[in-house]
């Protein structure tokens, strides 16, 4: 199975910067992480899109990565390692603008970077692989164990994790 792996930056891919003295988007880094993975029968594509922190992301990053999700859902799933804070509103607009695929779109990202100690990414990355393969079309965030549809979640800051969106009555 081929899955296609489009990468944004955020939190998982940061790295700290002793110029700056700062953790920061400088270099894409999903491919070192996935060719570590045990993945037989499975062809991984990844495609570096940007990187760049999603509080910094523009309409127009919005619609790369719509464009570049659109080039590749018609042959296989699409994960997408997104910055948290603004994951939900990629979701929704991929949710709003792509019909009729055949495959999920998964995003996915993490509270801390890859290679700090607990980081979450890596596991948040495996099993967005997994979900890709598993789940039914349609856009969801994959996070910490659980998955979530775009237009029932929020991001809780103070527990540092998804949540499922309560609706307002």
């Amino acid at each position: 199975m081929k899955i296609s792996i489009l990468t944004t930056g955020g939190t998982i891919e940061k790295v700290y910067s002793e110029q700056s003295g700062r953790v920061e988007n400088i270099v894409g880094r999903i491919d070192h992480y996935v060719e570590q993975l045990r993945l037989p029968d499975t062809q991984i594509e990844v495609t570096q899109l940007m990187n760049k922190d999603s509080l910094e992301m523009t309409a127009e990053d919005r619609e790369q990565v719509l464009c570049a999700v659109r080039a590749r859902i018609a042959d296989s799933p699409v994960v997408i390692t997104h910055g948290t804070d603004t994951m939900v509103e990629t979701g929704r607009l991929l949710k709003s603008r792509l019909s009729g695929s055949a495959h999920p779109v998964i995003l996915t990202g993490a509270m801390t970077p890859l290679g700090f100690e607990r980081s979450d990414g890596l596991q948040n990355l495996t099993e967005s692989l997994f979900a890709a393969r598993t789940l039914a079309p349609g856009v969801w965030i994959v996070l910490h164990n659980q998955v979530f549809d775009v237009d029932h979640v929020r991001k809780d800051r103070e527990l540092a994790r998804f949540v499922v969106k309560i609706a307002a009555t």
